[in-house]
């Protein structure tokens, strides 16, 4: 509104009362009135008002509203902030129903709510109110009713929190379950990757250790085909002995000798000493013993070099043999 409209506000006002019936409005004029803290009556009946802004539920010095022959299909949502309100009258209105918050109003002692497409159990709450005490019946029947609408709709929201913590309760159980799952599934998924990882060492140690053994018996062979190749070379490298003339003499002359020392021997130790043939062999012996005698060192000296001779022979017959 303007500031001449303000100023023609002081005009409405008698006492604690303003009166802006009959004035054609079709809003509130919520900025102007709250400059008036003292006009606790207002009286806005028969006007085109189809709505109350918001901002008029911060109005709360008033305790006496006339609302009756206009268009509200609706109240604020914030109704019941206006504490001090005693006396409302909402006669001949489109409304079907009021906010949750009016319960709220509980200094309320008259309601006026004829004429006005209410609910059933609205309207049976409500009454005709036709006099006085049917208004305030009304008033104190009406906040009753809505009070009890107040702890349904308290009982639904908290119904509905139930439900809702209780979904959320369902859903953060699941999310935890499938979150273990999950932790599970990458425990035993690191579990069987450290298993696969183990087998693998496993298997490159066992390789390695049979490419070892193979190396050390490939060695081991190749080391015992070497020496045996070795003692075969050393075996075909080794001189064999010489079958020469003067070996044959020495061995016709030993055999020559023990045949000599075996016909003495039979002459001297059995009983063909007294026979003809082992006289002569018998004087021999006496007489080469008697040489032997004087040329002792020279005997022993050719016994000794007949002793080896006679051995290396033998071991050259048996090496030739071999």
């Amino acid at each position: 509104m303007s500031k001449g409209k303000v100023l023609n506000l002081k005009d409405k006002i008698n006492g604690n009362e303003m009166d802006l019936s009959l004035c054609n409005l079709s809003e509130v004029p919520v900025k102007e009135l709250a400059a008036f803290r003292k006009a606790t009556v207002l009286d806005l009946s028969c006007n085109n008002i189809t709505s109350l802004p918001p901002e008029f539920c911060k109005l709360t010095h008033l305790v006496k509203v006339d609302l009756s022959k206009n268009q509200l299909a609706c109240l604020p949502d914030d109704l019941g902030t206006l504490g001090n309100l005693q006396h409302l009258d909402l006669y001949n209105n489109k409304l079907s129903g009021l906010p949750v918050s009016f319960s709220q109003l509980r200094n309320l002692k008259w309601l006026d709510l004829k004429d006005n497409p209410l609910e059933p159990e609205l309207a049976k709450a409500a009454g005709d109110c036709l006099d006085e005490k049917q208004c305030k019946q009304c008033a104190s029947k009406v906040l009753q009713h809505m009070k009890d609408v107040q702890e349904e709709v308290d009982n639904a929201r908290e119904k509905r929190f139930l439900k809702e913590r209780e979904q959320e309760k369902k859903k953060e159980a699941k999310q935890r379950e499938r979150e273990a799952r999950e932790r599970e599934v990458r425990k035993r998924e690191k579990a069987e990757e450290k298993e696969r990882r183990r087998k693998e060492y496993q298997a490159q140690m066992d390789a390695t250790a049979a490419q070892e053994h193979q190396r050390k018996k490939k060695e081991e062979k190749k080391k015992r085909n070497g020496q045996a190749a070795d003692k075969k070379a050393a075996l075909e490298s080794a001189p064999k002995p010489r079958r020469s003339l003067i070996g044959l003499l020495f061995k016709l002359l030993l055999l020559l000798l023990l045949g000599l020392a075996g016909a003495a021997a039979a002459c001297q130790l059995t009983d063909l000493r007294r026979e003809m043939a082992c006289v002569p062999v018998n004087t021999a012996l006496e007489q080469g013993l008697s040489w032997a005698r004087r040329q002792d060192v020279l005997v022993r000296q050719l016994l000794k070099d007949w002793s080896t001779l006679a051995k290396e022979l033998l071991e050259s017959s048996q090496a030739s043999k071999n």
